[in-house]
């Protein structure tokens, strides 16, 4: 195989475009529902014609939204342009985050694209540029939105048949006793997980994680607002469960304030702004020796793709946003029963246009 000369793999051209995407079913959590997930997804093509490929899926939790993130992208796909190279991955992520500091789900999605464009022209998969064991990614959660205890039950149900056996149930209700244990009598064998959403007072969660554990769930996420630390260490000094901190801990700088407070850190590339950064939260959480998992929004493919990558470096994995949609614009990686297959990755990160 020839090498490419420097020119071949210029990045020449940039796009992005607006998708709503209908979800399965209704998605509810303690913030509200939703019905479709609209993303917005970037290509990057250079002299030769390869494509690199990201997505965003912003969350109005973090003050994003698609109109901000398509407001913001022209600035930021002008200035990977005018790098030009994209292996010159620091500069690129120095410079997006000057332009761009609070759009993290942009970010992301930029820099999906330029790993995957680089990866693509290296002509293998991103995670083996990243030296990593696709053997060693984690089986996905399947999440369960909150509904009625028998919905729920028969949400479940059908994510077992579909082989789906590793749960995360929503929680944050005035009823969430009855809803897992409607979950519970539907996957009798599964792995669950729970996320209140920041729903729960620490004195709710401590009490909570007592029946909690009752039911064999593995650990709980976020429990109480963002901001209450003292509240998670409290839950997790006091409670009989693990707890996992996802909204309390943004970025690697938040890594510190949490890691004697809880057990687990919640990484996703649409909050902390990248593929890099998220590199980094995963290093230092590990520096302080908690666990991580890796999650995400309700996102297509082309984002979650991306993620998939950084998989064996992580115990868990939260990534069926695009397993919940009844549609989407890009295949990804291959996550039959949940378990996400690396190996199916011939080059980038696994993304290919519908």
């Amino acid at each position: 195989m020839t090498p490419d000369t420097d020119s071949q793999r210029t990045i020449v051209s940039s796009s992005f475009e607006r998708h709503d995407l209908p979800l399965e079913e209704s998605f509810t959590i303690s913030r509200g529902t939703t019905d479709t997930a609209t993303v917005l997804t970037v290509e990057l093509e250079d002299e030769t014609g390869r494509v690199g490929v990201g997505g965003a899926g912003p969350a109005s939790y973090y003050d994003e939204t698609p109109d901000s993130v398509e407001e913001v992208l022209p600035k930021l796909l002008e200035a990977v342009e005018s790098i030009g190279d994209p292996h010159a991955q620091q500069v690129i992520e120095e410079r997006l985050a000057a332009l761009a500091p609070d759009e993290a789900a942009a970010r992301a999605a930029v820099s999906i694209a330029v790993h995957d464009l680089a990866a693509t022209q290296a002509d293998e998969p991103l995670y083996r540029r990243w030296g990593l064991d696709g053997a060693r990614a984690p089986t996905t959660s399947y999440t369960i939105g909150i509904d009625s205890p028998d919905g729920m039950h028969d949400r479940a149900q059908r994510a077992r048949e579909r082989g789906y056996d590793v749960l995360k149930v929503k929680l944050g209700t005035d009823a969430d006793r009855d809803r897992l244990e409607a979950v519970r009598e539907a996957a009798p064998d599964a792995r669950i997980r729970v996320d209140a959403n920041c729903a729960w007072t620490p004195e709710e969660g401590i009490k909570n994680t007592e029946w909690l554990a009752d039911l064999s769930v593995e650990f709980l996420e976020q429990p109480v607002p963002s901001e209450d630390i003292d509240g998670l260490r409290r839950i997790s000094e006091e409670g009989a469960l693990p707890i996992a901190a996802d909204e309390s801990c943004v970025t690697a700088t938040d890594v510190p304030a949490v890691a004697d407070a809880v057990d687990i850190v919640v990484v996703k590339l649409m909050k902390c702004g990248g593929l890099r950064p998220a590199q980094r939260q995963i290093l230092a959480a590990k520096a302080h020796g908690l666990d991580v998992m890796l999650g995400c929004m309700t996102e297509s493919n082309a984002s979650i793709a991306g993620a998939c990558q950084l998989t064996p470096l992580v115990e868990y994995a939260d990534l069926d946003g695009a397993l919940l949609l009844e549609s989407d614009v890009y295949d990804g990686v291959a996550m039959s029963d949940g378990k996400i297959d690396l190996t199916s990755v011939a080059r980038g990160v696994g993304i290919s246009p519908r």
